[in-house]
């Protein structure tokens, strides 16, 4: 086989693999879209063709009885405020980690005490965090999910951010001390331009982790306080499963990361492709 016929073979296969892996993963999220606008009849029959309804989005989000709309203000709340606390948190600390004085050492121990960290399951930590949450008055409220949700995402914060202020040429920082440049307008007009896709990126991702978050969310919650997941899993009541309300809730609950997404999608491959690079 020459050389041309080869590349196009392996360009051919290489565009069926990604075919096939967006797919796998357009597939599902079609059919719970889908199960959204069918009756529950419909669905639960396994009919293939129906007539699209309007009915399950109307009741997950004007019933009475449904307290969606606040489940979707919370879970926007704690993303948003936990991801910037995040953001901030982590790119002090990277900053501070690769510009001054550490020893080495101790920056190898507490980026592997972060990775560590990071691998923990959120549910073996979830029980302490009630208990201290309750202890000190925070119980059933959405600062507790904001705390909880930094601390589980502020280590891939700050390995993120490490790799981005790493890439900042010392030569400026330099010349901007020579200026007469603070450190706060060092960071401020100097490395955060420059790092600016690596904080989108990190702020997709980190708000992601947090809108999805389900076992951390309902431990530290109840009705008036639970997030989207918690909000969903409430659908699978005792004696019925409704799954068509499930799914329509589902569907709205893609729109913040869809949206998110589709505006970062350049700062994202940017940035997550310069970090692997570097």
């Amino acid at each position: 086989m020459n050389g041309p016929t080869a590349s196009r073979t392996r360009l051919l296969a290489t565009h069926i693999l990604l075919i096939a892996a967006a797919l796998l993963v357009l597939v599902p999220v079609v059919w719970v879209v889908a199960a959204g606008f069918r009756t529950q009849i419909s669905l639960l029959s396994g009919a293939f063709w129906f007539t699209p309804v309007l009915k399950n989005f109307n009741e997950v989000l004007f019933s009475k009885t449904s307290d969606f709309l606040v489940n979707y203000r919370n879970s926007l709340i704690v993303g948003l405020l936990s991801t910037l606390i995040c953001l901030v948190a982590a790119t002090l600390a990277a900053w501070s980690l690769n510009r001054m004085s550490w020893p080495r050492w101790f920056v190898h121990i507490f980026l592997g005490w972060a990775l560590v960290f990071h691998m923990f399951p959120p549910l073996a930590l979830a029980s302490a965090w009630f208990t201290i949450m309750r202890t000190v008055g925070l119980d059933n409220t959405l600062t507790a999910v904001v705390l909880a949700h930094t601390v589980l995402n502020l280590p891939m914060a700050l390995w993120l951010m490490g790799v981005f202020v790493r890439d900042v040429p010392i030569e400026l920082e330099e010349a901007a001390r020579l200026d007469g440049a603070t450190t706060p307008v060092l960071l401020w007009r100097i490395v955060l331009p420059i790092i600016a896709p690596g904080l989108a990126a990190t702020a997709i991702l980190t708000f992601v982790f947090s809108w999805n978050d389900f076992g951390v969310a309902l431990t530290l919650t109840m009705k008036q306080t639970a997030t989207v997941p918690v909000a969903i899993a409430k659908f699978a009541q005792d004696y019925e499963i409704l799954y068509t309300q499930m799914a329509a809730a589902a569907a709205l609950s893609i729109l913040p990361a869809l949206v998110l997404l589709i505006i970062g999608q350049r700062y994202i491959v940017a940035g997550l492709t310069q970090g692997a690079v570097k």
